[in-house]
């Protein structure tokens, strides 16, 4: 695993997890890498000086406590999409091709797609967006 510094065209930097360099350059040339705060797909890899541990570590922060602006606003998201929608899980594509069709109560749901399934929805004018986190219910 491999933590890069991103920064989008808006001007945000945020850091993600990738399983190598190669996996990041193949997810952004399938335009499956958007920044974390405004979504934008126009991501590069920032400059960013390698983790030497000259000292005992300092405790990681715990992920509960955000840390900066826009870990607070994705904090914040969070909360208002898990308080005020549904979780469908893996059910989503499923339940969101009802809702849409008129054939499930209109509410407000998030849950798991995969990006082939997800783009099909959106080609279909399903409106649906893609959740710069996993389900609560997905992390440990």
């Amino acid at each position: 695993m491999i933590r890069f510094t991103l920064h989008c065209d808006q001007g945000h930097d945020f850091e993600s997890w990738f399983a190598s360099g190669t996996a990041f350059d193949d997810l952004k040339a399938r335009g499956l890498v958007s920044c974390a705060v405004c979504g934008s797909a126009q991501v590069e890899k920032a400059l960013m000086a390698p983790a030497v541990a000259t000292k005992a570590a300092e405790p990681a922060r715990p992920l509960s406590t955000p840390a900066t602006p826009a870990e607070e606003a994705l904090a914040a998201l969070r909360r208002e999409i898990e308080t005020h929608s549904e979780y469908v899980g893996v059910n989503f594509v499923t339940e969101a091709r009802k809702i849409h069709a008129g054939n499930a109560p209109e509410r407000p749901i998030y849950g798991e797609a995969k990006p082939d399934e997800a783009r099909k929805l959106i080609q279909d004018g399903v409106p649906v967006a893609p959740l710069p986190f996993m389900p609560g219910r997905k992390v440990s």
